[in-house]
């Protein structure tokens, strides 16, 4: 499997099939580049209209080649591509790149070529990157395999790595990149990935000692494990994955039946997903790349307090505030520190932090230097942030002074530069100094460190176990599991559920009853009936047989008037619980990611509030813990108006023991349990729901 990734990435002989002695031509630039580079590979130009380009041999065909190409890049028309695949394939190549559009993304037709391109393909052996793709670089190797702009300018090295599946915004970031003086030492872009995948690309280029960082923009997952696993194998090697997936607010989720379904949108499970294996997901292209910066040029702290030095009293407080918001802690200077300060600030400074050094540093630049030294010198502080603006005429000064500071200090630093002069700039990069221009993005950066040295603490070393993820199914075959079956399977399984029978009509209602003990909750039982409660189908507190052989009555009357065809398949008697925090947990079957597990604030309000968070089946104890720790809401979880702290752990197990049920119970697509109620005595849900695959 590796071997024609390596060949991608690292080709000794290229060809390029339809290759044009027009350099302004698509077709032609691939070979222009890696010419003007200086790739020391040999290149193969491949077209039946030249004897020569640019002074090398043309060559008629793939067979007349001298010898098997490492790497093919294909700019042929798209129904002409089955044809140059098949040939590569019998010509022994190892790996194509297809830049040809007109396959799955223009529609059904565009598909159906594609599966035919990837069965030539597979007979022979032959991967694919792409189709539909503008290619990639190595520009470690000078290998510039590539049609984008991007490449207009020679590509700078260096220790990033980014894997695209768009190619004009990938290579628009990559363009972006090298404006801040970051190199990116791999590039590719994807494009319709049939075969060969971003996840491929980048766990391989990862292995190499001179990256340290993999940005990666994801339109889409198709393989969880491939993703699961290229976070595993970074998380291995201690080099950061930063991602930014689209689809936030997509309307892709399908349409479900219960809570969890309606929750559990592509983008809510992919974030869950991130978090629990270590995957740093960005917002945006620029948050991605002030992540990115921040990699590239700074160690990782060992804790979460920031300390913000800056000439502006107002940028300070607007720090402090984002680093808390962010959960950073922003500590006081200690004794020691402040005494240090007080000798180098002056009087109409500010010794706490943020620590305000005035205009006066332009005068007596060891000010400056001085109180960053003195700062990151502080047992609190783990990570520092130096604000600045303008400053153009104090450029070369203020890189000289961060470069001591650099190899004077052990903690990362980060410079939020407002205006910074693009020579400074361009010095403070090839130094290795992080600059992020803007003033919330530097402690987004900064928390982004941060949130990274607790990835590192919190999986350690956990091995996971990888499921299978389950197949689509569609709504038409899936049913309702009737409620008292649903109970014993999760009651069988470990889940704390109230007691509950089931009486057949309002005869049996007494016999279940006094079984179960009042007080009671009625419910009514009916596949057609899922939240009970909008339609006046659950009565609680009722204290006697009478009572609720009477509500039960009233019921079916109310529910017939209101939903005639519904059918009635009896009544649910519960046990009575005492109402404390209210959560609700469940787990469903994601077409991607195969069982996922949900835990939010529960109650009638859920799907108003949508605090939850998810992760993949099966749990560890870190990953249900890390899950509540993740809520909007966690500070309910200690006890607020009264109410009684829950028991974290008690509830981290429940979730463990719902990630199990759902890979031991294949059929089952859903789980709901809403409420849960949660205090120091632990957990009990007192309703659920169960969806399976019909039989």
């Amino acid at each position: 499997m590796s071997e024609p990734i390596k060949a991608l990435l690292f080709p000794k002989s290229v060809a390029v099939i339809g290759a044009s002695a027009d350099s302004n031509k698509l077709n032609g630039r691939p070979l222009h580049f890696m010419r003007r580079d200086g790739f020391r590979g040999r290149l193969y130009p491949v077209n039946p209209r030249y004897e020569e380009i640019d002074g090398m041999k043309c060559y008629p065909d793939i067979a007349s080649l001298p010898e098997t190409p490492d790497l093919a890049i294909v700019v042929v028309s798209a129904a002409r591509c089955l044809e140059m695949i098949d040939a590569l394939g019998k010509k022994g190549t190892q790996v194509a790149v297809i830049f040809s559009s007109g396959f799955g993304e223009i529609g059904p037709d565009g598909r159906a070529l594609e599966e035919e391109l990837l069965t030539v393909a597979r007979s022979h052996g032959i991967r694919i990157c792409g189709p539909n793709n503008l290619g990639l670089i190595n520009s470690f190797d000078s290998m510039t395999a590539t049609f984008s702009q991007y490449a207009d300018i020679k590509p700078k090295p260096g220790p990033v790595a980014f894997a695209s599946q768009s190619g004009a915004f990938g290579t628009g970031i990559a363009a972006l990149a090298r404006s801040r003086g970051l190199g990116i030492g791999y590039f590719v872009n994807t494009g319709n990935q049939i075969d060969i995948t971003l996840m491929d690309v980048l766990k391989m280029a990862l292995n190499d000692e001179r990256i340290t960082v993999a940005a990666a923009y994801l339109e889409g997952v198709r393989d969880a494990d491939a993703l699961i696993q290229l976070a595993e194998h970074a998380q291995k090697l201690q080099k950061p994955l930063v991602a930014v997936k689209v689809g936030r607010k997509a309307a892709g989720a399908r349409a479900a039946a219960s809570h969890t379904g309606s929750l559990a949108g592509e983008d809510a499970v992919f974030d869950g997903i991130a978090y629990q294996h270590g995957i740093l997901r960005a917002r945006n292209e620029e948050h991605m790349l002030d992540l990115v910066a921040a990699f590239a040029n700074c160690d990782i702290p060992n804790g979460n307090g920031i300390a913000i030095v800056t000439q502006s009293g107002g940028a300070g407080a607007l720090m402090a505030d984002r680093a808390e918001e962010l959960g950073c802690s922003v500590p006081l200077p200690s004794d020691i520190t402040r005494k240090k300060l007080s000798g180098v600030i002056p009087n109409f400074g500010a010794l706490g932090n943020p620590v305000d050094v005035t205009g006066q540093f332009l005068a007596e630049p060891r000010i400056l230097k001085d109180s960053v030294r003195f700062v990151l010198e502080d047992p609190a502080v783990n990570v520092g942030i130096v604000w600045l603006q303008l400053m153009h005429g104090h450029g070369n000064m203020l890189v000289e002074l961060f470069r001591e500071i650099k190899a004077e200090t052990e903690k990362p630093f980060i410079v939020c530069w407002l205006e910074a002069p693009e020579q400074a700039l361009s010095a403070l990069a090839e130094i290795g100094v992080c600059v992020i221009p803007a003033t919330e993005r530097a402690v987004d950066a900064a928390a982004g460190l941060i949130q990274y040295g607790e990835i590192i603490n919190r999986l350690g070393s956990v091995q996971r176990e990888y499921g299978v993820p389950m197949g689509r199914v569609s709504l038409n075959s899936v049913t309702h599991v009737p409620a008292i079956d649903a109970y014993e399977r999760l009651k069988a399984a470990g889940i704390p559920l109230v007691d509950c029978g089931l009486a057949t009509d309002a005869n049996d209602i007494s016999r279940v009853a006094e079984t179960i003990g009042f007080p009671i909750a009625l419910k009514i039982e009916s596949p057609d009936i899922q939240h009970k409660f909008d339609v006046g189908g659950v009565i609680l507190g009722l204290e006697c047989a009478s009572d609720a052989e009477s509500a039960a009555v009233v019921m079916r009357e109310n529910i017939a008037a209101t939903l005639p065809d519904a059918r009635i398949n009896g009544f649910l008697i519960q046990s009575m619980s005492p109402v404390t925090t209210e959560l609700i947990m469940g787990f469903r079957r994601d077409p991607i990611f195969g069982s996922v597990v949900m835990v939010g604030l529960g109650g009638v309000f859920i799907e108003v509030m949508k605090d939850v968070v998810f992760a993949r089946a099966p749990l560890t104890l870190g990953d249900a813990l890390a899950m509540l720790d993740r809520l909007h809401g966690r500070e309910m979880l200690m006890g607020v108006r009264g109410m009684a702290p829950v028991d974290r752990h008690v509830v981290a197990e429940t979730l463990i023991a719902l990630g199990q049920f759902a890979l031991d119970n294949s059929d089952v697509i859903e789980v709901d349990l809403n409420p849960v109620f949660a205090d120091t005595d632990g957990v009990i849900a007192v309703d659920w729901l169960m969806l399976a695959e019909k039989k």
